[in-house]
Parts: structure tokens; sequence; C-alpha cells
């Protein structure tokens, strides 16, 4: 499964602090941090508190590039941010991201293709907000998967996110995730990948990283490709390679998760 760490978010304090005071060290080591830890790519956000967002951007880009040679994931609500920072990466790129909505489907969709980047799109438009169930969440997928096929875009490349919601506030909404995640490997042959941001499910809770771990347990059931999370939590780290192990898709051995990590 793909694991793209969050930790670089101007929403943490210690971020905000290292990209006001333009302090690289901090980025590296925690990029270096989460790539140690089970990481295949690092997401870098500026954060609502960014006063120059593209300057800022440009900066984490070059931070972690400096730091690891996994992809980047490029998260940021604005297609031209994305689109001035893309001729600068050297790594592998992730766009994270676009949703259903023409104005950013239009734009970042071919991005994707002309840079041969991987693209993350939620499953919702400016219209309707985040779905209620799953067949509104398919009917949106369909619709991206439609758009990317139209430009030539590898579905090997594409992710869609049903968007997961905090479970203390609309507790229902994790089974439509889940069974949307499910529907979505219906809409194309081959299926387009699947990803959530996990730590969204235990917003607020008091007991986050189980209620973490139950969910990607339960989510790579259903057939989830990625995820954004915290690959620090070794408890949830060591129930995801477990869950990829009883579902066929890594060899058991006594010492299966040290192994895991090795590769």
């Amino acid at each position: 499964m793909l694991v793209i760490g969050e930790l670089i978010n101007g929403m943490y304090k210690q971020i905000q602090d290292a990209i006001t005071k333009k302090d690289k060290k901090v980025i590296r080591d925690i990029a270096k941090n989460q790539i140690a830890n089970g990481a295949d790519a690092i997401d870098v956000n500026v954060g609502p508190g960014s006063l120059n967002q593209l300057d800022d951007m440009k900066w984490l880009i070059e931070a972690v590039g400096e730091a690891t040679d996994k992809p980047i994931s490029i998260d940021s609500p604005k297609p031209s941010i994305i689109e001035q920072v893309l001729p600068l990466v050297k790594n592998k790129i992730i766009i994270n991201s676009t949703d259903a909505g023409d104005e950013k489907l239009d734009v970042l969709i071919p991005l994707a293709k002309k840079y041969n980047a991987c693209i993350i799109a939620l499953t919702m438009d400016k219209k309707q907000g985040v779905p209620r169930d799953r067949y509104v969440r398919s009917e949106l997928a369909a619709k991206i998967v439609s758009k990317a096929l139209e430009v030539g875009l590898s579905m090997e490349n594409l992710y869609l996110d049903p968007i997961v919601l905090p479970v203390n506030v609309v507790q229902p909404q994790a089974i439509e995730v889940l069974e949307a995640i499910k529907e979505f490997k219906l809409l194309s042959s081959p299926p387009p990948k699947t990803i959530v941001g996990l730590s969204n499910v235990s917003q607020g809770t008091k007991t986050r990283s189980l209620i973490n771990r139950t969910f990607a347990v339960m989510a790579i059931s259903m057939g989830l490709d990625g995820a954004i999370l915290d690959p620090l939590d070794r408890d949830l780290m060591d129930a995801i390679i477990t869950a990829e192990l009883v579902m066929n898709k890594n060899i058991y051995c006594e010492s299966y998760l040290s192994a895991y990590r090795k590769k």
C-alpha cells in the first residue's frame, strides 16, 4: 500500500516555525524520519497560515528533495500553485488534489498526464460538497475516471479519495466510505487506485490511534491502495502490514514485520 507521510504540514506549529525561519534541517529530519518508518512518499502542505503560499511551497519542495528521492505529494487547494511548482520538482510527483469540479479537473488531470504524475482526486464538488452516500461518491468518481481516460492518464496514476469524515461527528459516513472504496474498483478495467486521508476518521476523538488502525484494516479489506497518515504511529503501521499479509499481498514469515520494513 502507498503510504504518504502527513507530518510536513504548516498546520503543525513546528512546521510553521520552520517555514517562517526557513530552517531546512527541521524539514529534512522530519522527511527522513517518516521514510525510515515506512512512508513511501512525503506530503508537503504550507498550511493556511502561510503569507506567501507559492514561495513557501517552493521552499518546502526544495527542502524535502534534499532529504529524499521518494515521491513528493504537492498538497494545495490552489491549482495555480500546483501548476507553477511542478517544473521544479525533481522527485516523482503526486498532485494532491483535484475534485470532481470542472474548474480543477480540466487543469490538474492534464497536468498529471503531462508530468507523468500521480493525482489524488476527491469525490466531491462545489455543488454537492461531500456526498452523503456511496452512490453519489461513485457518480463523481465515474466523472473523474472519464476525464482521466479522455486525456490518456493511466489508471495506475489515478487515486480516488472517497473523503473520510470524523467518526465522532458523522458516524454513518465511515461505512459509506468503505463501500465506496469497493465500488470504485468497478469503474474501469484496469481499475483506478483508492486512497484516504486516514487521520480524518479519528479527528477530535480520544482514541485516535485505535480508530485509525481499525479503519485502515477495514479499508484494506475493501481494496484500499493508499493512505495519507502518520507513519511514526508504529501500531498503525504494524496493523497495515499485517492486514496486507492477511490479504495475501505479502508472504508470511515469523519476522514479517521487520522483513517488510527492510523492503
